[in-house]
């Protein structure tokens, strides 16, 4: 008998897996990570993979592990420990509850056809993890969503390095849809204007609303990221769609990170120059977030806040994320679908 007729083609795997009815569609979520605890062991582990990945620090490789293992990885663990700590709920870590009800609503918008999993970038649940169970869900198309809806390298360009990885070492290769910007998508900005929206309604117009979005250091954007753009362009359909003056709008950058220069204006430095300008009635969204975190909840919510009253400003509101809101996990969803 011949090698060939010898194969029994009805119980092989691969052809069986090849015959078998269509199975639902998967959908990879994706935001930056948290550590498991706010302790200083477990953001040790989360700051070294985090500020070990060559899209976040683009130092030559041996001078920057030199720096960060010899003097930020011994160093920055307890303060960012004490940090997370005042944010951290009994259901653990802010970002991490929410992406979690993210995943539970857009699960439930989209219905039985789809199979909605989380993975964080850095820390658990892992990108590596969530793939590999739509793999042993028999999942052969995959759409990643990055929850970043503006693209940058760091953050979306991360993301992606990090889902091809895990996929070359796939037998099948499944075939792969990556949302890699939504910052113009009319319902994202429609969801967004409508919490600025019911903030004005609530509370009466500020003088100013301050779009403080992440930062990274001014030489990404010479080196050709979007970011920046993408930042602006969110600010300005933000600011059509609520039909304000562009003068009330301001777009401005967090969360620095040391000596280079980062992109301007610096929020921190906007809020300590307003009220010198006669400014003392602002509100703060940060639309590069997704989800509520320690850059919302305590830079934003706490220390930003203390830097705009003690340079003289009166009233100073936070406006949370999109979170949860319906119709941001409609906005969500309706991006899935129409990469299905």
């Amino acid at each position: 008998m011949s090698r060939f007729t010898a194969l029994n083609y009805d119980i092989d795997p691969v052809f069986h897996a090849a015959n078998k009815p269509p199975s639902r569609i998967g959908v990879l979520l994706v935001n930056l990570g948290t550590p498991d605890e706010p302790t200083a062991p477990a953001l040790r582990r989360y700051l070294k993979e985090f500020l070990s990945d060559p899209r976040v620090v683009e130092i030559p490789r041996l001078v920057w592990l030199t720096i960060l293992h010899g003097i930020i990885l011994r160093t920055r663990p307890k303060k960012s420990a004490a940090l997370y700590k005042s944010v951290w709920t009994s259901e653990g870590s802010p970002l991490l509850v929410i992406s979690k009800q993210q995943q539970v609503a857009i699960q439930q918008q989209l219905g039985d056809s789809y199979s909605v999993k989380l993975g964080m970038r850095y820390g658990n649940p892992s990108i590596t993890n969530a793939l590999r169970e739509l793999q042993k869900e028999g999942v052969r198309k995959i759409i990643v969503l990055p929850l970043y809806p503006q693209y940058a390298g760091p953050t979306t360009g991360s993301t992606f390095d990090a889902v091809t990885n895990e996929l070359k070492s796939w037998r099948w290769v499944p075939e792969l849809h990556f949302i890699n910007n939504y910052c113009d998508q009319p319902l994202y900005v429609e969801a967004l204007a409508n919490s600025i929206r019911e903030h004005i309604e609530k509370n009466g117009l500020p003088e100013k609303i301050i779009f403080s979005y992440h930062g990274m250091p001014k030489r990404f954007l010479t080196a050709g990221d979007p970011y920046f753009c993408f930042c602006q362009k969110t600010t300005r359909l933000v600011q059509e769609k609520l039909q304000l003056d562009k003068n009330i709008c301001i777009s401005s950058f967090q969360s620095r990170f040391g000596r280079a220069e980062w992109l301007k204006p610096y929020t921190s430095e906007t809020l300590e120059n307003l009220p010198k300008e006669g400014v003392k009635n602002i509100a703060i969204v940060s639309p590069a977030f997704s989800a509520d975190c320690l850059e919302t909840l305590e830079e934003l919510m706490v220390e930003n806040r203390h830097v705009f009253l003690s340079a003289g400003g009166e009233k100073y509101a936070y406006i949370p994320a999109l979170n949860t809101r319906p119709d941001h996990i409609y906005a969500l969803s309706d991006l899935v679908k129409q990469h299905s």
